[in-house]
């Protein structure tokens, strides 16, 4: 069987992608799959793989938005002209914009090839934080109150907004990126406008947001299907870009030390965040969990990192799913679908 393994692209995830993708392709390999590694930012003149996995993550997040001399015509040409013709499916392992929000899939489906993961409105429902926040509070999901931000903001009004609805910390971040690219917890009224700054280079609205002080808990999905809940508790500071991605500077515990009906809760609320969003497949769903239990959803990720620290393969190896298998499983669960 031909897997089309899309990574790589044009997102300030694009490193991470590369390391997913790298990961994946010998998983999948491994199982006996034909894989066909391309890199959508190349549209059609696809490098050699080599050249491809020729990559490095930064122990920092990246600054800006802008990918170099990348086009995103470049995703058309690929899927229209570089996905080779007998592909039985393409595993989609394209973080952040242009991959986890509903664009790449709806390309697929033009071509007519099935892929992993969400379709085009649920990718696209879950990449959209505002969104998503909408629709967890009009089903009954608990999520950390918020208020809303364009560019034409009065830093003054601002201000008084954050004191009336929760004040400090405040979470500042994107309402369309992941791994915590332009996020900032901003301590205090002095560093809120270097906070906005730095996230309004990444998108037009971002969401100001309640600090949740307590733990930082996840939930993986498969096959629409929570996992053990794995507690993120980073050495130094919050989970930010290199806290995730640097080996070493967080530590995981799964399952997570929680009671057995805290735990079951708090999976339930992870499946119908899932569910609520359309999501199919594979993915993740982050919470914050206060000092009196309380769980708060943040946000639903429908193409997590499947990469060396990521916590996907932590919670399906806590069950006895090693990485290949897992892989293998997201591709058979597609292909049913």
């Amino acid at each position: 069987m031909k897997i089309a393994l899309l990574c790589g692209g044009i997102s300030p995830e694009r490193d991470i992608s590369l390391a997913s993708g790298n990961n994946v392709a010998r998983a999948l390999r491994s199982k006996g799959y034909d894989v066909c590694v391309i890199d959508p930012a190349y549209g059609l003149e696809q490098p050699d793989e080599e050249k491809i996995f020729s990559f490095s993550i930064k122990s920092e997040a990246p600054k800006t938005n802008n990918r170099g001399d990348f086009s995103q015509r470049s995703y058309i040409e690929a899927v229209h002209n570089a996905i080779p013709s007998d592909t039985s499916l393409v595993f989609v392992a394209l973080h952040g914009t242009w991959g986890e929000d509903g664009k790449i899939q709806a390309l697929l489906e033009f071509r007519g090839l099935p892929y992993t993961g969400s379709g085009v409105l649920s990718s696209a429902l879950a990449m959209d934080k505002l969104v998503s926040k909408w629709i967890f509070n009009e089903c009954g999901i608990p999520t950390p109150p918020w208020i809303t931000l364009r560019r034409n903001y009065d830093i003054e009004a601002v201000k008084r907004e954050i004191d009336r609805h929760f004040g400090y910390p405040v979470v500042v971040k994107p309402i369309n990126q992941g791994s915590t690219v332009g996020m900032a917890i901003v301590q205090e009224e002095s560093q809120l406008t270097d906070g906005l700054m730095i996230a309004f280079r990444f998108s037009d609205t971002l969401i100001l947001e309640m600090y949740i002080p307590g733990r930082e808990i996840t939930v993986s999905i498969l096959n629409s299907e929570a996992l053990p809940v794995i507690e993120i508790c980073p050495k130094d500071g919050y989970y930010d870009y290199k806290n995730k991605y640097i080996a070493g500077m967080t530590d995981y515990l799964v399952p997570a030390p929680l009671g057995e009906n805290e735990a079951k809760h708090i999976q339930a609320l992870a499946e119908k965040a899932f569910s609520v969003l359309g999501c199919k497949g594979f993915g993740r769903v982050d919470f914050r969990l206060n000092n009196a239990g309380e769980a708060y959803c943040l946000e639903a990720n429908t193409i997590p990192g499947l990469t060396n620290t990521s916590l996907v393969p932590k919670a399906a190896r806590a069950i006895g799913i090693e990485f290949d298998e897992l892989c293998d499983r997201i591709v058979q669960h597609a292909l049913q679908r």
